[in-house]
């Protein structure tokens, strides 16, 4: 790896983790994003690093805070993300043996779809979504979980519109990106994915993961928490007109 990669890679990793410890989510999408829209790694590559980086970053943001999940909304998105997250990665797999551009289309569609659904300013709803519904995202959540290791703009997008506590909402999106990179990092290893490359940026990563991750708590910016959403949705929206550009051009 070169040396500029390297500190990109850094500062990109740095902010995803910062911005979602202290929002709860976005560090998929922020690493995704950027790094991709760069073309700092393969689509693969990248999504396999972001999945190893986002379980250290979820395990340190939600200690101690397990309690506040809602049981719940975690049961039948759990129900719904595992089954879809085979699928999402086979689909990944194929389009970039097959049609690896049409893969980068879709990765730009899906940052910039992202980074726009997050202006949606939540209206939390009457009641709690039924178990049907919860499934049903969970297996949209699930789907782009596979292909991309981030699925925060659905997950997040649900769960602040649930009547329920910002405490709750934010521990129980961390529990789901925690299976979701969990399990996909599983199906990664059985095929080989797992490789050097993907070790060597993951462990190059980790400590910016945890020091961004630990700030986040622990010293949030003097700005509120509207301000920095807003400053990942145009980040996000920014990355996925570049990458849509890129390819068609």
């Amino acid at each position: 790896m070169e040396l500029t990669s390297i500190l990109l890679f850094a500062a990109i990793v740095f902010i995803g983790s910062y911005v979602q410890a202290v929002a709860g989510f976005a560090m998929g999408m922020i690493i995704v994003a950027v790094a991709g829209g760069l073309r700092l790694m393969d689509v693969p590559t990248l999504t396999a690093v972001v999945s190893l980086m986002t379980m250290l970053n979820v395990y340190i943001a939600l200690r101690g805070q397990t309690h506040e999940i809602n049981r719940h909304l975690f049961k039948w998105l759990a129900l719904g993300q595992v089954p879809a997250i085979f699928f999402g990665f086979q689909l990944m797999q194929w389009l970039d043996g097959n049609t690896r551009w049409l893969l980068e289309l879709a990765l730009g569609l899906f940052i910039l779809i992202g980074g726009l659904s997050m202006f949606l300013r939540p209206n939390p709803w009457s009641r709690v979504t039924p178990w049907l519904g919860t499934w049903g995202v969970g297996l949209t959540g699930g789907l782009v979980g596979g292909m991309f290791s981030a699925s925060g703009p659905v997950l997040g997008w649900f769960g602040y519109n649930q009547p329920l506590p910002v405490a709750a909402i934010r521990a129980t999106l961390l529990a789901c990106f925690a299976l979701t990179t969990g399990t996909r990092t599983i199906v990664v290893g059985f095929t080989g994915g797992l490789t050097e490359t993907v070790f060597t940026y993951a462990l190059a990563g980790l400590p910016i993961v945890v020091v961004g991750t630990w700030l986040g708590r622990h010293l949030p910016p003097p700005v509120t928490e509207e301000s920095i959403k807003k400053f990942a949705y145009w980040l996000l929206i920014t990355m996925g007109i570049w990458i849509l550009f890129s390819v068609l051009v």
